[in-house]
Parts: C-alpha cells; structure tokens; sequence
C-alpha cells in the first residue's frame, strides 16, 4: 500500500532577538547619542552666551583694528611659486604700453567693468613656454603677473588685427568711413532719393597715390616680346583681399598710377593698388540699383564713368569725391534707352555712346551734353576710338564698319569685314596700324591699315585666327601694340594671346592648368610694365607678368 506525501510549507520563524547588554547601550549612546541628548544641546548654546558677551562684542567692534586685524581672509596667504618676483622692469613695460595722450574721459570709457583680484597675485613665466616668449620686451624679461600678461596679450592682437577704422571715433560729423552721397537734383530724373555708398580711406590714400609720383614698375630697356613662347608668370589675384561678389564685367587700368578698376553685377566699382604683393584694395563705391555693364578711367586718371542696363550713368571724381549721374541725352533721348555700352576717347574729350536704330550718340566727357550723333545702318554691335579721338569706328553686326572723322562731323569712309555675317566686337591698336574684328563663329579678322581701305572697299585681312569656336566678346591690344588678347565667356578657357606683327598665337600659354574660367574681359597696363589681368564669370580677377 503507498502513502501518498504531500509537501507542505513550513513557516519561517524570525530569529529571536539578541538583548543588549549595558554596555553596549552605553557605548551606542555615545556614539549615535539619544534623543533625550539631541534635545538638551539644542539648548545648551543658548545658555552658554549670555548678556554679557554680547555687550563684550560690542566694544570690540569700536576698539581700532590692527595691522593683521585690516588684511582680507585671502591675504593671509600666498602662493610659493619660486624665488623669482616681478622686478621694476615689467611695471615700467606696463606703463610704456599705455597710451600716455588718453585724457581722463577716454580712459573712463575704456576701464573694464569688472577687473578680477586674482589676476595681480597670479604669475606667468614668459621664458619657459616658448610661444610666450613673443611677448617679452627684454631678453631678461620673465615673470609677470596676470594684469600685465592681459595687457601684453591684448598689445599683441592689436598688433596683429589693427583696429579696423570705421570703429575709431570720428574727429569730425561725418562719418569717416562711410560717405551717402546724392546725385544733384538737376541731373537726376528717375530717381532722386538715389542713395550712393562711397568706401572712403581714413588716411586719404588713394587721394596721396593719386598726387604722388608711383608708376608701374618698368620692364627691361629690350621690350621686344619673342613670337615662338611667352614668358609670364602668375601674380596674386588683384581682388585677393576684397573679392567681387559677381562676375566681373568691365576692368580699366590708371594710364600712370599703378591702381586698377574692377565692376560687376553687385553696383560695386572697385579701385585696386597693384603692388604685385598683396594688390590691397584703394577704394570702392556703391551705385544703388545699377548693376554696371561698363565702367572706365578717364584718360585723365581723375574721373571714373560707369554706366549699366539703364538710362543714366555716373561720373565719379576721384579727387573731391564727388558723383554726378547724368540721365538725360539731349537731342537723341528717344534713342538712347540704355547706356551699358560707352568709349571714351583717348583725348579725353568725347564719350561715345551706343543706342538703338543704329545710334552712336557723342558726349563732351567733361560736361556730359550732347554734342553729335553717328547713324548707320543695321544694330550697332561695337565701337572703337582712334589715337587721339581723330576717328571712331562704328561695326554693326552685319560686318559693316563706318570711320566717322570727329572734326568734320561726317563718315569718311565705309568697308567690310571679311566673312561678313556676325561681327560682334572690334577694337584699334599698336598707333591705329592693328584693327581687330571678332565674330560670333570665333573667328578674329586682324587687319594692317597701312594698307589704305578705300570707300566701299573690301579689305584682306593679314591673318585669319581660327583658334577659338564661340562668339568673341574680348579683344584688347596691349599698350605698346606687341600683344593681343582674345576671348570668348560662351566657353571655358577661352583665351588667347596673339603676337604682333607675325599675328602667331602663342602656343605656351595658357596651359591645361591654367585658371582662366570664362572670361568676360581683360586689359593690359599702360607703358612698359608687362602687366595683364582678366576677369571671368566666377568674380576672379587673374594678374599676370609678361617679360
């Protein structure tokens, strides 16, 4: 028979508990204390301080403090930080760095508004970390404390970082940086609260570069260029520090003053100093609203004219500053609707001006009044002056060119490029012997005049340079007529410089890794500086040295 178990739970008894004996309830009590004892002390303080300490405390604030009795908690104490002390010498150095002509005003207004204590009692070795040792005034000079390494720290950012002008207080009520210039109300038209931001020097540079005798540094006595190879090199890029924020549409360079004008999309003309090291900008000035197209130096040096998509343009002097916008074209109004394409002639003395129907409305430079017209047949597609203003050469795009005689008044003489159909620009160079006619095929026409183009006649040009494939929008010859530059901005490094009189295309330059972009145009320094710069569409303005 099986006796079936079953499993039952056994409750769990607590462990008896283990009575204290007396003295280990004494020792606990000691140690832990009671609350009988928590609540005696609370009042046992109470009892120790009587009345009479209180008076005692009272006269021992009106009694005179000691010599210890004076010193702060913290200066009780000092840091062990070697034997070396600060010597006299950094207290003078500290005295020297300040600036001894502040008056009491300035130095209210520079004192800090919270100065921390520890910075005095803190010493700094200049000797030990080598990149500290740029602050020393003496070779000797080494421990310093925390106030004048904050000074010698703050001398040398100054040092480095000056103190940006437009910061400085101005002396006077006007602003020293910033100059809001109105066009007058007589020249303005279409809109009269046209404000103009003109970044001015503080140190009137430009205005003592301009009056001083600086010229562009000369190339060797034998100027003669070799047609087979180049030699140039690259200099920094002209607009390094002040870069454009467009592409750059127009560039001009100062017939004798080494200073270079840049203009774009972004209403900025821009006035470089070409030193070849760092080319550090001069000037600019801001035309609210007008985008420029255009935009020369005079061939006096002291005038900068500047036109856009828009029926007005600026003349700005450089000297006084002034700006004046010409808006109206008196006699012709209703054929000049834009004026984003102009020439000034060499003499100085007109301003060209291309319109619509085939209009070339002529300008005094220095009055801005009309003076003449030149009408030909088709749209006008590019200008070109003569040396001297003598002639202006008026091409349309059917492949037409006028010479208009500007003492007489009159068109002397008519003839036709070679090719015919897309004439697009045309330029005069080396004394008027060069003329050049670009295309919208790419192909550049070079043309000897001293070979006499009659009336009507059909001339043969000496070379025909098929190297480029898109429309050419820049030709330029170099000052001295050795050089040729062609371009195209519809392609990529489309650029080439031609030699004169073997009209060859040099095959040196530029190379594969050359940085040229697309170029929208280019221009040679004047005499024999051997200096070339181009802007392209990426708002880069290349600088180059030909020798």
């Amino acid at each position: 028979m099986e006796v079936e178990r079953t499993s039952q739970s056994v409750p769990h008894k607590p462990a008896p508990t283990r009575l204290k004996d007396a003295a280990e309830e004494e020792l606990e009590k000691l140690v832990f204390g009671d609350l009988s004892g928590f609540q005696a002390g609370l009042y046992a303080d109470k009892a120790d301080y009587s009345s009479e300490d209180e008076n005692e405390v009272r006269l021992n604030l009106n009694k005179p403090l000691g010599e210890v009795d004076q010193l702060e908690d913290d200066q009780l104490f000092f840091v062990d930080s070697g034997p070396t002390q600060p010597t006299d010498l950094v207290h003078a150095t500290s005295t020297d760095l300040t600036h001894a002509g502040d008056s009491d005003s300035e130095a209210e207004l520079s004192r800090p508004a919270w100065e921390d204590s520890d910075d005095e009692r803190l010493t700094i070795s200049l000797s030990i970390n080598p990149r500290l040792r740029k602050l020393r005034t003496t070779e000797l000079d080494d421990v310093i404390t925390g106030t004048e390494y904050t000074k010698r720290l703050r001398v040398q950012y100054e040092r480095i970082n000056p103190i940006p002008s437009w910061s400085l207080p101005s002396k006077d009520s006007e602003r020293p940086k910033k100059s809001r210039r109105t066009s007058s109300p007589d020249a303005s038209s279409e809109s009269e609260d046209e404000v103009m931001d003109v970044d001015l020097p503080t140190n009137n540079s430009l205005s003592a570069l301009l009056q001083s005798s600086a010229t562009y540094t000369k190339r060797s006595k034998n100027g003669r260029l070799p047609p087979e190879s180049l030699d140039i090199s690259r200099l920094r890029d002209a607009n390094y520090l002040s870069p454009s924020h467009s592409g750059i549409q127009s560039l001009s360079f100062h017939s004798s003053h080494p200073l270079l004008l840049s203009a774009g999309f972004d209403h900025v003309l821009r006035l470089y100093h070409i030193d070849k090291k760092t080319n550090p900008p001069a000037t600019s000035l801001y035309l609210q609203g007008t985008p420029i197209h255009t935009a020369a130096f005079h061939p006096d040096g002291k005038r900068v004219f500047a036109s856009g998509r828009r029926r007005y343009f600026h003349i700005w002097d450089l000297e006084s500053g002034k700006i004046e916008k010409i808006t109206r074209v008196y006699g012709n109004q209703e054929h000049q609707k834009s004026m984003e394409k102009f020439k000034l002639s060499p003499c100085g003395r007109f301003m060209a001006l291309c319109g619509a129907h085939g209009y070339i409305n002529i300008l005094d430079a220095k009055t801005g009044q009309w003076v003449d017209s030149v009408v030909v047949e088709g749209v006008v597609a590019d200008i070109a002056w003569s040396i001297g203003g003598k002639k202006l050469l008026v091409a349309n795009t059917a492949g037409e060119v006028w010479e208009w005689d500007s003492a007489e008044r009159r068109i002397e003489s008519r003839w036709n490029d070679e090719g015919g159909n897309g004439l697009t620009t045309i330029s005069l160079g080396g004394n008027d012997r060069w003329c050049a006619v670009g295309s919208t095929s790419g192909v550049v026409n070079i043309y000897d005049r001293k070979e006499k183009v009659v009336v009507e006649g059909h001339p043969t040009p000496k070379r025909a340079l098929g190297n480029l494939v898109t429309a050419i929008n820049v030709l330029e010859f170099s000052d001295d007529g050795q050089l040729l530059c062609i371009g195209s901005k519809e392609k990529r490094d489309a650029l080439r410089l031609v030699h004169l009189p073997t009209c060859t295309v040099y095959k040196n330059w530029p190379t594969t890794s050359t940085p040229v972009g697309n170029i929208h145009c280019a221009g040679f320094a004047g005499g024999a500086s051997g200096l070339f710069a181009f802007g392209n569409q990426q708002g880069k303005i290349r600088l180059w040295e030909i020798r």
